[in-house]
């Protein structure tokens, strides 16, 4: 055998090498089904989340987004609850099919 090159037993799987997470992060929008209300949150599994908000309310799932990186969705869920601006941009983008 070469010097530099493994056996093929000896080679990382292509998980093992991948350097994306298999995981992905996600925020919601849900939508009062009764009084039109919006509530935004952040999950790594958005069908877990809903069926719990769905246990207290009738809430439908009307927007989300997925990340691959935990922190890049948290900080989106932040900035959606404490800047107006964003909020106001998503509710823009949002207006025809929550109508």
């Amino acid at each position: 055998m070469r010097p530099g090159l493994t056996e093929r037993s000896e080679r990382k799987s292509e998980a093992e090498c991948d350097p994306t997470p298999s995981r992905m992060y996600y925020i919601y929008v849900l939508q009062h089904r009764h009084t039109g209300e919006l509530y935004y949150g952040y999950t790594n599994d958005v069908q877990r989340r809903l069926a719990d908000h769905q246990q207290i309310a009738a809430w439908d799932l009307v927007y989300y987004e997925a990340y691959r990186s935990e922190l890049d969705a948290r900080h989106r869920e932040q900035r959606l609850k404490h800047y107006a601006q964003a909020l106001t941009a998503l509710k823009l983008r949002l207006q025809e099919s929550l109508q």
